[in-house]
Parts: structure tokens; sequence; C-alpha cells
């Protein structure tokens, strides 16, 4: 495979990109605050347990 087809494959699109935005340094051009943080957080807080349920669900019909 080339280079080019390898990282197409990994690439995360917007929800991945979205969610792991909080590890790199912030985007001056976005505007910040209080509000906004907190909203981000819940956003990534119910990302993550949507795909706990998911995972879950998927186990739960595997093993039984």
């Amino acid at each position: 495979m080339s280079e080019n087809k390898i990282k197409e494959f990994f690439k995360l699109g917007e929800v991945g990109n979205y969610f792991f935005r909080v590890f790199g340094k912030p985007d001056p051009s976005r505007p910040s605050n209080i509000n906004i943080r907190m909203m981000h957080g819940i956003n990534k807080i119910s990302i993550l347990i949507f795909l706990g349920a998911i995972i879950f669900w998927i186990v739960k019909r595997v093993i039984a």
C-alpha cells in the first residue's frame, strides 16, 4: 500500500478530529470561553458513553 492510502485509511474524520483536538495546541482563531469549553467537555463525555454502550451491546450480542 502506498503511504497516501494508509493515511486515508486511518483518517479520523470530523468526529475524531473534534475529539482529539484537545491534545493539540488551541486554535487562536476559535473563540474560547467557559460556556464553549463546558459544552465541548459534555460532548466528549457523551461520545465516550455512546461508544462504550455500542461496544457493550456488541459484546453482549456475541457472547449470548
